[in-house]
């Protein structure tokens, strides 16, 4: 199967990598930046499930791509839009899409892009990050992807590529409730990533202090009853057991987003908090602590920290 990574950064260099080591014929196609990177210095990843050092294939052109059959989407969501008109010759080639967009909104941008047949449910769990050479540096033990069918004419082709995929070294998973997997991370980062960037804080600062965590408790709780109101049922206990989970990480954890305003990045404050608001104004259900954390954190969102 070939596959074209788009965003070779952390999320999709690392993840391309570990399918190309899997022996799934992968391309790159990135900006001219990153593109020297990887010509000088190769596609690097530092992990705990063992480091590699690949020769990636590069085009920094999508006409210099001849055949594909899944894109893998691992691009910010400001970085979308910009992007939709270069994936448009390997979708006509007959690609499959599958994001790994954080939220749920580009869903519906790539569907009325492309068509709903051609995009997949998709979505990842990692922490990556990449140093000043752009080695990407993976620190936890999770690496995973969870995909699924969002058109029945996909059937065929999701359980071709979970099966091609059991060789890879991360686990690589065809769900059959997609839609409640991608809801829940998308609450999950909602509330972690509004959290720690608007108070400055890693998650294990934020549970000491009782009236902290209560807005954690607080996003969470609204994230959950939005996703009701969406027609997605949340586990029940979604909350507790997510803030339990917390309470077993290393100290200092925090959220990509936290760490993309430490080094003064753009944020992903509307696809997520933003988003949130918007499908909470559509089902009418208000969301009082969503709303002042996105007012928080929403003056960084073009960086400049």
């Amino acid at each position: 199967m070939k596959i074209v990574v788009v965003g070779a950064g952390a999320v999709g260099g690392y993840f391309g990598g570990r399918l190309q080591e899997a022996g799934f014929e992968v391309t790159f196609l990135v900006r001219e930046n990153r593109a020297k990177q990887l010509r000088e210095h190769g596609l690097v990843i530092q992990s705990p499930a063992g480091n590699v050092q690949l020769m990636p294939q590069i085009a920094v052109d999508v006409k210099e791509i001849s055949a594909c059959d899944l894109v893998l989407l691992a691009v910010k969501n400001y970085h979308l839009a910009p992007i939709l008109e270069s994936l448009r010759p390997l979708v006509e080639q007959g690609a499959k899409v599958l994001p790994l967009l954080n939220g749920v909104e580009h869903f519906a941008i790539l569907e009325h892009a492309f068509g709903k047949k051609n995009i997949l449910g998709g979505l990842c769990q990692i922490v990556t990050t990449l140093d000043k050479d752009g080695r990407i540096i993976h620190t936890s033990k999770l690496h995973d992807i969870t995909f699924g069918i969002l058109d029945e004419e996909q059937t065929e082709f999701c359980h071709h590529f979970a099966k091609l995929a059991e060789s890879a070294v991360m686990p690589v998973t065809m769900s059959h409730s997609i839609w409640v997997d991608l809801w829940s991370k998308y609450a999950f980062i909602t509330a972690f990533s509004g959290v720690t960037t608007a108070s400055r804080l890693p998650i294990n600062e934020i549970l000491k202090v009782e009236p902290t965590k209560k807005v954690y408790h607080l996003l969470l709780t609204e994230m959950h009853t939005l996703a009701a109101a969406k027609g997605v049922t949340l586990p029940s206990a979604f909350v507790e057991k997510t803030i339990d989970r917390m309470k077993l990480l290393p100290d200092e954890s925090t959220s990509s987003m936290h760490q993309d305003f430490r080094k003064g990045l753009p944020l992903e404050v509307e696809s997520l908090q933003g988003a949130a608001i918007r499908l909470g104004k559509e089902a009418g259900v208000e969301l009082p602590t969503i709303t002042t954390v996105y007012g928080l954190i929403k003056p960084y969102e073009q960086g400049g920290y």
